[in-house]
């Protein structure tokens, strides 16, 4: 049997895993791994101000998040700077405020917590925001799943198909900011990225199409939330750390599979 504290990591680090892996694949179709970064970086300072106003920092890192979102997109098409550029500037600003306020605050915050996340700490609470943050992406994703992926495939095409693209691009960003926000007590700020690229990434060498990428990464990031929380609590490691170490370990050894499932695909394709 279980210790409570295990069963609720465990509950906690599968949850994130199944949305972190769905999410991850438009990441990585999108070239987003620096904005996902950036909106990561966003999330302590919706962090600091939920404690500062006595709110739920899940639902202030929400707000946060989304914010720091449209403000980016509203900036990149004033065509001032280039995006990389903004994500840099506002990335590291909001790092910074939230810094700055903790200090001048007084609050008692586990800073190292948050950065690099402490699954093994989760509570009852904070699985009730995972879950229904889960299921709030987890339904979006699904009833507009088509309308995303065409977007992501070619934006002039899902115009013509009468996607309207904006509101699209919007619903991702909103999204995104629900997986991050529910994510970072799990790997931390700084990790949280690693989780959306990594299985995503595993499962692009074994996958044949969009639908079958996401659920193939969702089952690597719960297959490496478990041997990490395993490893964690073993070696008395870090959890956040252990969970990202497994996902490269996966991703190393799923290599050489790809390789060889391409060479036996493609001979009996020539054949």
């Amino acid at each position: 049997m279980l210790e409570p504290f295990l069963m609720r990591a465990l509950l906690a680090g599968i949850g994130v895993a199944i949305i972190t892996g769905a999410i991850g694949c438009f990441v990585v179709w999108r070239r987003m791994a620096y904005f996902s970064d950036s909106l990561a970086h966003s999330t302590l300072l919706g962090v600091v101000l939920g404690l500062a106003l006595g709110m739920n920092t899940n639902l202030t890192t929400m707000v946060i998040s989304f914010m720091f979102a449209i403000l980016l997109l509203i900036l990149q098409q004033k065509k001032l700077l280039t995006t990389d550029t903004l994500l840099g500037i506002l990335a590291h600003a909001a790092l910074s405020i939230g810094i700055v306020l903790i200090s001048l605050l007084n609050q008692t915050l586990d800073l190292h917590a948050y950065l690099f996340g402490d699954i093994l700490t989760v509570t009852t609470t904070e699985l009730w925001w995972i879950y229904l943050g889960g299921i709030s992406v987890i339904l979006l994703l699904i009833f507009n799943w088509s309308s995303l992926v065409l977007m992501t495939l070619n934006e002039d095409l899902a115009r013509a198909e009468g996607v309207p693209v904006l509101l699209t691009h919007l619903l991702l960003l909103l999204i995104m900011s629900i997986v991050v926000a529910v994510s970072i007590r799990i790997v931390g700020i700084l990790l949280i990225t690693s989780m959306l690229i990594i299985p995503a990434a595993s499962a692009r060498q074994l996958a044949g199409s969009p639908e079958a990428m996401a659920l193939i990464a969702s089952l690597l990031g719960v297959l490496a939330v478990i041997l990490g929380i395993y490893g964690s609590f073993q070696m008395d490691i870090p959890s956040g750390p252990s969970i990202v170490v497994a996902a490269v370990l996966l991703f190393v050894l799923l290599l050489p599979l790809s390789v060889l499932y391409k060479k036996i695909t493609s001979y009996y394709f020539q054949k």
